[in-house]
């Protein structure tokens, strides 16, 4: 240091930090050339960290508190360059992260001014934020603002411009009188004309504002335009560009703001929407504006990881935070990073947002590396700069910034920019139907014009899927206007295929002849022969259009999409030997494997070779179709073909009903319905096509009592075996008992009236028995055979009846005994565990208590079952033995099928009684309606015990809405006996 004309040097302290292996000179404080003034003793707090403490030669002391902070452009808009500033000495390093990613200590360009650097703060106005402005220690404040003439696209070596440096503008010198350095702070620069910072106040526990405008002589000085001074000492001011706030925060954590757009400046506490005053509970090393559910809030964060919204706590455990564009992005010490869009929450739904651990689809939650800090984040873009505690710099595109970022450019209908950062950053392309499928079908010219790419529209083509990504992968923000659309029948990928191509072929179909292959061989079922039969269009008519596609560069991308083995046979399914030589040709097949196949084909007639392709390819009903062409010499091997694939209603479809292939088909018809045990259906099938005596077998075999005896009549049949045919199917019915069927057989065909009435009263048909009674004369039966078997019926329903009641009331007594035992079970929880025990339900009636876990286990076994298995397992699980888990359930599962049962009896039982009134047994009739009354009214009695209220809502199992024993009283065979 060289001394000046009256032999004193400057005193400077200066404080020096090192990064990235390079020392940066943060601070410069110059003392002046007083003796007075210069320091004597220096030295950092030994309690609070950043804080030094500074005693002149004149005794007096200063102490200032310095803090970390990151100097980033405030704009909102796509003109804002995300620029981020360094002090390093008389040298601002700036770089604009916009344009380029530079690793400290490197950057975009540096600022070279004639004195060290103490702060520097960008212009807040919108579309103006890339413009900075510098106060040296010197007390100049220089301005920087970018170069308004055109840049060169290249440079002379050929080199493109990334970034212009910034020009200096102008230089300020302040008007303040600063008794020691760096006596004004907190430089903010609001307007063009219009700085505000802070100085020390009157008392050492006050702050003085000053709005600073340059002076009206044209000295390129700033004059203080007014002052306003600040109870507190200011520890941090920020400003935010969208609506001019600014905020204060004092030493103590109160919050003020600062109302300079007045003729009077003045400041005022800060206050939320109800009125009332809010303050940080704590100072706070970072502050930020943002707006939360259209309130605008102060966040901060403490050096002890706290954020706070006012005076609310958001996080515990936040290491940075940065608000743009209506996010709130925040790195935590748990290495995640997590991005909020505030205007869709509230202060609550922020806390419980940033508290969660976060779903698997969540897409505001990211890892990041450990101990990652936020540096910024580019606006109306998708970036997010971190830094690494090693210094090194990194570029993350978060999800949550970027799916909003597309869904911008969708609605806005910019394909092209969607597209391009959907692909560069593997984002599924299924999005740009699924976010707006309405406005996609609209505008799909205006996409495919946009792309103006082959490769890309088949690459948008080749990633479709059924699945809507709006629901699984990407899911729509809550305050989406965009309504999921309704499920239709088509499918999705035939959808967009069809409206691409109907596009694509209207615009120039020679230009996009790839993107309509891709189109047909996309769809769900894929059109290959319509997209084979392009290719050979394109070879039989050459397209002259400049930049049309051959047919060799059709096939070879066809074979690109589809495996050349498929591709071979659906040309082969073509019937086109051209085609077919066209793709074996391009393929890795041998012509030793196609060539004698091809010209066997060749040399057969053209039904039989286009059956012979259809069954080599498993076409079997087009192979049928074209067989039955061929020619009565190729019936047999059509039959064969039929039998062999079952193709049996479309054969018939093929063949005139007056032919002898279409009896031939019939019977062999017949016979497969014979073995899918479907006689019946086999018995039409052979009666329709003239075969009688087959038709009357599979009718026999069938119970088809009805159309076997048409068809025993149109025959016809000999009486005597007409009659014996009768007996036959009479006995089959009657095995499955249906009486009253086989007695008309035996009346009225086999003319034996005796075996008729006897089935009959086997079957307990008293009425009808007793019309065949008399209408043949044969009263003896009555006696010997209808009036036992009366009798013989009273006593089986007696003691039927009687059985029932007897199990009836032993299982209602049973149950009465278990729900006792677990209502006391129930109750002793209660009295061990108090009255909030979990498991004190397991014990109320309507459930039962599982103590063993196989039958939780079995849930998962039967899931898949059908319905009808799935119920009979469920009863497996109900079980009377005493002491059974589900014993209860069985007991009621019980008694309603006894309630089903007894109910059931009621037509028969009327009947009985009609039949003993007629006889005169009157006794036997009263006993048996007395016993059944009282059955019913017993069940009826018990039906609310059984099932309580409470069960018959919820539908307990075995519940019988009984019908009530009064319906005997009200019938024609109950009156008073």
């Amino acid at each position: 240091m060289t001394a000046g004309e009256d032999g004193q040097v400057n005193a400077y302290i200066q404080l020096w930090t090192v990064g990235n292996y390079h020392w940066y000179l943060k601070q410069s404080l110059d003392f002046g050339r007083d003796p007075q003034k210069a320091p004597v003793c220096v030295c950092w707090d030994p309690e609070r960290p950043l804080r030094l403490h500074v005693v002149t030669r004149g005794w007096t002391c200063i102490t200032y508190d310095w803090g970390w902070t990151t100097e980033r452009s405030p704009g909102l808009d796509a003109a804002d360059n995300a620029n981020v500033a360094v002090i390093d000495g008389e040298k601002v390093l700036v770089t604009t992260f916009r344009q380029c990613v530079v690793p400290p200590p490197m950057c975009s360009f540096e600022l070279q001014l004639t004195s060290p650097v103490n702060q520097v703060t960008f212009l807040c106005k919108p579309q103006r934020t890339n413009q900075l402005s510098a106060f040296t220690a010197d007390g100049n404040i220089s301005v920087y603002s970018q170069d308004s003439g055109e840049q060169p696209e290249k440079t002379a070596d050929g080199f493109r411009t990334m970034s212009s440096p910034l020009v200096l503008q102008k230089t300020f010198r302040l008007a303040v009188l600063q008794e020691e350095p760096l006596a004004l702070r907190q430089l903010l620069w609001l307007d063009d004309e219009l700085f505000v910072g802070v100085r020390s106040g009157l008392l050492p526990t006050s702050s003085t504002l000053l709005l600073l405008h340059p002076a009206q002589d044209a000295t390129d000085t700033l004059a203080v335009r007014s002052e306003v001074e600040v109870a507190g000492v200011v520890v941090s001011m920020v400003h935010c560009s969208q609506t001019g706030t600014v905020a204060l925060q004092l030493e103590d954590g109160q919050i003020k703001k600062l109302l300079y757009e007045g003729p009077e400046p003045s400041v005022e506490d800060w206050r939320d929407s109800s009125g009332c005053s809010i303050n940080f509970p704590v100072p706070c090393v970072q502050m930020a504006l943002c707006s939360i559910s259209g309130e605008e809030y102060l966040l901060g964060l403490t050096d002890r990881s706290h954020l706070y919204a006012g005076d609310t706590e958001l996080a515990s455990n936040v290491s940075s935070f940065a608000v743009c564009n209506d996010f709130l992005i925040i790195t935590t010490h748990s290495h995640t990073c997590r991005c909020l869009q505030l205007s869709t929450l509230s202060v609550k739904a922020v806390q419980t947002a940033l508290a969660s651990d976060g779903g698997q689809n969540d897409e505001t939650l990211r890892r990041v590396e450990r101990g990652s800090r936020i540096v910024t984040v580019v606006p109306q873009d998708t970036r997010v700069i971190l830094q690494m505690p090693r210094g090194n710099l990194e570029t993350v595109h978060h999800r949550a910034l970027l799916l909003a970022q597309l869904r911008k450019w969708l609605d806005s209908l910019r394909f092209k920019e969607a597209f391009d950062c959907m692909r560069k950053l593997r984002i599924n392309l299924n999005l740009i139907y699924d976010h707006n499928p309405k406005i996609f079908l609209e505008n799909i010219l205006t996409f495919i014009t946009q792309l103006n790419s082959i490769n890309h529209i088949n690459l948008f083509l080749t990633e479709l899927k059924e699945e809507d990504t709006t629901s699984s992968m990407y899911p729509r923000p809550e305050s989406s206007l965009v309504q999921p659309q309704p499920a239709s029948g088509q499918k999705k990928v035939d959808v967009v295929c069809d409206a691409l191509r109907s596009a694509m072929e209207s615009m120039d179909p020679n230009k996009f002849c790839l993107s309509i292959l891709t189109t047909h061989v996309k769809k769900t079922v894929p059109e290959l022969e319509i997209a084979l039969q392009k290719v050979h269009e394109l070879r039989v008519n050459r397209p002259e259009a400049p930049g049309a596609v051959s047919a060799e560069e059709a096939l070879k991308y066809l074979l690109f999409l589809v495996n050349v083995n498929d591709l071979y046979e659906h040309s082969l399914g073509t019937y086109d030997f051209d085609l077919v030589l066209m793709v074996a040709e391009k393929s890795q097949k041998d012509p030793k494997e196609y060539l004698p196949f091809l010209n066997m084909l060749k040399s057969l007639d053209p039904n039989y070779q286009r059956y012979t392709i259809d069954k080599h390819l498993k076409r079997y009903r087009k192979a049928l179709l074209h067989l039955s062409k061929c020619g009565q010499e190729h019936f047999p091997e059509a039959l064969q073909l039929v039998k062999e694939q079952k193709l049996y209603s479309e054969a018939l479809r093929l063949y005139a009903a007056d032919k002898a292939q279409y009896k031939a088909l019939s019977c062999a018809y017949a016979e497969h319905l014979v073995e899918q045990q479907q006689a019946e259906q086999a018995g039409l099938l052979l009666w329709r096509c003239g075969e009688p005596a087959s038709a009357l077998q599979a009718f026999a075999s069938s119970s088809s009592w009805r159309n076997a005896i048409c068809v025993a009549q149109q025959m016809p049949l000999p009486p005597d075996q007409l009659a014996l045919l009768a007996r036959d199917l009479a006995e089959k019915l009657t095995e499955q008992r249906r009486y009253s069927e086989a007695a008309l057989l035996l009346d009225q065909y086999a003319k034996d009236c005796e075996e008729a009435i006897l089935a009959l009263i086997t079957g307990a048909v008293w009425e009808e028995a007793l019309r065949l009674i008399y209408m043949h004369n044969r009263q003896d039966i009555t006696e010997t055979n209808l009036k036992p078997a009366l009798l013989d019926a009273v006593s089986a329903q007696t003691v039927f009846l009687d059985a029932q009641v007897a199990t009836f009331t032993r299982h209602r007594s049973r149950l009465a005994v278990v729900r006792e035992q677990k209502e006391k079970a129930r109750l002793s929880m209660l009295d061990e565990d108090g009255p909030d025990c979990p498991d004190a339900e397991l014990y109320s009636e309507a459930s039962s208590v599982m103590t063993g876990s196989k039958y939780s286990q079995s849930n998962s076994r039967i899931s898949s079952r059908s319905s009808k298995n799935r119920r009979k397992a469920e009863r497996k699980k109900l079980s009377l033995k005493e002491g059974s888990p589900m014993e209860d359930r069985a007991l009621m599962y019980a008694l309603g099928e006894i309630i089903t049962t007894v109910d059931k009896m009621r037509e028969e039982v009327h009947n009985l009684l009609k039949a003993l009134v007629l006889f005169q047994f009157d006794r036997q009739a009263e006993k048996l309606q007395l016993a059944y009354e009282e059955a019913l009214q017993m069940m009826e009695a018990a039906v609310p015990e059984v099932w309580p209220e409470g069960l018959q809502n919820n539908q307990a199992p075995g519940q019988i809405q009984l019908q009530t024993a009064s319906w005997l009283l009200s019938s024609s065979s109950s009156r008073n006996l």
